[in-house]
């Protein structure tokens, strides 16, 4: 059975959550945090606003006004933030146990103190913040066996395994950390330790002087952007295909040398926020213009789809920062000196500057790699014959990794759409279009459910229940999507680039 507490229940948890964040945000105005240099009973209102952005993230901070790029927008002083070194002050008996553990990490010790803390409930001086907290994340560490082979692709898969098996190990780490406090029992479970961790990873901040980070209150109420690159890594990129189309004859060396180390030589222009000590608090700018109303976003790093569910719980439809990694040949790997992370395939199908150069010189004969090795870590085409060659050793890659997962593009991006409209586990399928794997595949998510309903002793399946394993169902599917999209823009990519080539007269580069 399901059960739906219907309109009343939904109404009652939107207007507590509504109550909580009016105590919020009254709290972090007492403690100086604010988007205006004036102050007031509220810490927002000048520069953002608290709105709900639907399709984008939820609920997240809006401009309140037209702001300037550049401009200051939120500051949240060293007091309210919250860190390792400020829970041991207010807690002689924390700070104690803490030193009689030192062999855990940083990570670790945060996260048993914010446990701790939670278990203090309204007696804690950061209670206003901690009920204001997710009470649940999708990180692929809470995946289940089912989302986890949702998935589809070995890599992902993989990196479920390793997430789930590390948070484990971790928290088995900490059992007598917690039993030295005498945290509460329902404090000490792996679904407690989960949520910390989660907590931890997800919402932290970097601080210079706590490798954990810092939670900011308010501050964590930014929705991400992915960091939009516009200079040398896309210029790099575009000049790349560029050559790849070039009469080597046309072409002089010395312009094509490219300084790859320079792409990653300022890793401040991909963050929005930052602690200043000379003010001594965590400011936040607006990375570019915003209208009144827009959502205000904040791109704390470069990650792909698969870092963001790992990290953060969730996904972005359009990740300029998305990659999918094929299988190579041990040669190819041994026949260059660029790194495995760097031999990609970008978002928008096209083979990354590391991959085509690695393949022009996996293709050559070995007895002449050295001869044009300078060549090929230059970005130029070899020959018509090399490029043809690799190019459409690219595609096939795509074609057989796609041709071997379960399910087709074209069926995932039905059963996406399927996925939202399931609110009932014993309800009838009626979805138009749907394949026969993908029918199975609901099938196998109403008997999880049923089956986690009867594991948390629900003599009816909860709405949270429900609602908890569609999200991470619909993440998995979503994920594997935006996979195979990569793939499936490669293949055409691929096949444009090779009729390009076929157009071109043959000329070999000796």
């Amino acid at each position: 059975m399901y059960n739906h507490r219907g309109m009343t229940g939904i109404r009652q948890d939107m207007e507590e959550a509504e109550g909580n964040l009016d105590r919020l945000l009254k709290w972090a105005a007492e403690f100086g945090i604010s988007d205006s240099k004036c102050g007031g009973h509220s810490c927002l209102g000048h520069s953002l606003v608290v709105s709900y952005f639907h399709g984008a993230g939820g609920r997240g901070l809006g401009a309140a006004r037209d702001l300037e790029k550049g401009e200051l927008v939120l500051k949240v002083p060293k007091s309210a933030l919250i860190t390792r070194e400020t829970l041991l002050l207010k807690d002689d008996r924390l700070s104690l146990a803490v030193n009689a553990h030192t062999s855990l990490s940083p990570i670790q010790t945060f996260c048993v103190c914010l446990l701790y803390e939670m278990g203090k409930g309204k007696t804690s001086w950061w209670y206003p913040y901690l009920i204001n907290l997710p009470r649940r994340y999708d990180i692929i560490a809470t995946f289940g066996e089912f989302e986890k082979q949702a998935l589809q692709v070995e890599d992902a898969i993989w990196a479920a395994d390793k997430a789930i098996s590390k948070a484990e190990f971790e928290w088995k780490e900490t059992n007598a950390f917690m039993e030295q406090l005498k945290l509460k029992p329902q404090l000490r479970t792996f679904r407690a330790w989960l949520w910390a961790s989660a907590t931890v990873s997800s919402r932290t901040m970097h601080i210079p002087w706590d490798g954990a980070g810092c939670l900011c209150p308010v501050g964590d109420l930014f929705n991400y952007s992915a960091p939009v690159e516009d200079s040398d890594f896309d210029n790099v990129e575009l000049r790349t295909h560029e050559l790849a189309l070039q009469d080597m004859t046309t072409v002089k060396e010395e312009t094509c040398i490219l300084d790859m180390e320079q792409l990653d030589s300022d890793p401040g222009r991909l963050t929005d926020g930052r602690f200043e000590n000379d003010v001594g608090a965590y400011c936040f700018y607006a990375k570019k213009s915003y209208r009144k109303g827009e959502q205000v976003l904040l791109s704390y790093g470069t990650y792909t789809n698969l870092e963001l569910l790992e990290h953060y719980g969730f996904l972005l439809n359009e990740n300029t920062n998305d990659k999918a990694y094929v299988p190579l040949e041990p040669e190819i790997y041994s026949s260059c000196s660029w790194s495995k992370e760097s031999l990609y395939i970008h978002q928008s199908g096209k083979p990354s500057f590391a991959l085509l150069s690695a393949l022009r010189l996996w293709a050559t004969p070995a007895n002449r790699r050295r001869s044009v090795g300078h060549l090929a870590y230059s970005g130029l085409r070899l020959s018509i014959e090399n490029e043809i060659f690799v190019i459409r050793w690219i595609s096939n890659k795509c074609i057989s990794i796609v041709k071997n997962l379960p399910t087709t593009f074209e069926e995932d991006s039905l059963l996406s759409s399927a996925i939202d409209k399931i609110q009932n586990v014993n309800a009838p399928l009626e979805f138009a279009n749907i394949s026969s794997l993908s029918t199975d595949e609901i099938c196998t998510y109403r008997a999880e459910v049923l089956k986690k309903g009867e594991t948390d002793s629900e003599t009816v399946v909860s709405r949270k229940t429900m609602q908890r394993s569609r999200e991470r169902w619909r993440l998995a599917v979503q994920w594997r999507l935006s996979y195979k999209k990569i793939l499936v823009d490669c293949i055409s990519f691929c096949d444009e680039m090779i009729d390009v080539l076929r157009s071109q007269p043959s000329h070999s580069q000796s």
